[in-house]
């Protein structure tokens, strides 16, 4: 298993132009959460809720990766092994970063699958709308009932296991980009971790950075070199 884990938040996309949920500007000032982002909003809203998801996915076809990206994807493709990149973002910024779809785990779900709900079929669908893609139907069973591959507020995280399962043998946490209301990422620190290094671009209330090993206040982008180095030190 892995020695580091590289946990990321919207914060690491924020740069390349993703529109994060929680900043003062952020998608929750214009959406609800219960309407678009909640168990059962795909029954009682689910048109605007295929439409929000549909709009999130055309926008990410012109989105680059940034410095942050492209470094992570790097030390990844340097120690397969040693490092495991987790993000809690739903966009494929670290995939045309470099990495491929088992080299990353997203937590909560990937933009550009759908998932059939008759069936559970996951397939790619690209920068489409909901409709466009198979003519809205599951390319399986042909259902209708489709979805996106995105985990909701209440719902089950399978791939939350696969993130408890790499600190069996974390020693050193890195944390980029999240605020710490999602992921409690202090509870990770435990007696195993030796090194813990927490990088966002202002304090948050649901983090105490006075756990952190060390603490980089600053963008993603411009942290990330420093943060590179340290890893590359621990490994060697």
């Amino acid at each position: 298993m892995s020695k580091v884990i590289i946990l990321t938040g919207a914060g690491v996309s924020a740069e390349s132009g993703i529109s994060t949920f929680r900043d003062s500007d952020g998608l929750w000032e214009k959406y609800r959460v219960e309407d678009i982002c909640t168990v059962g909003c795909l029954v009682s809203n689910r048109a605007q809720t295929l439409d929000f998801y549909d709009q999130r996915r055309i926008e990410l076809k012109d989105k680059k990766p940034n410095h942050a990206h492209t470094i992570i994807a790097k030390l990844k493709k340097k120690y397969p092994k040693e490092i495991a990149v987790i993000t809690q973002n739903v966009d494929n910024l670290f995939e045309k970063a470099g990495l491929k779809a088992d080299e990353v785990v997203h937590l909560h779900g990937f933009l550009t699958n759908l998932e059939c709900e008759r069936c559970q079929e996951v397939y790619d669908v690209g920068y489409q709308k909901t409709a466009q893609s198979f003519g809205g139907k599951c390319p399986i069973c042909g259902s209708d009932k489709v979805r996106p591959y995105i985990v909701m507020f209440g719902e089950a995280a399978p791939n939350y296991q696969l993130l408890y399962r790499a600190f069996d043998d974390c020693e050193m946490l890195v944390v980029i980009g999240t605020s710490g209301y999602v992921i409690n990422t202090d509870m990770f620190l435990n007696p195993t971790i030796k090194i813990s290094i927490l990088n966002n671009l202002e304090p948050s209330p649901a983090i105490n950075d006075r756990l952190y090993t060390k603490v980089l206040y600053k963008k993603a982008s411009e942290a990330i070199d420093e943060i590179a180095a340290d890893v590359e030190t621990f490994l060697k």
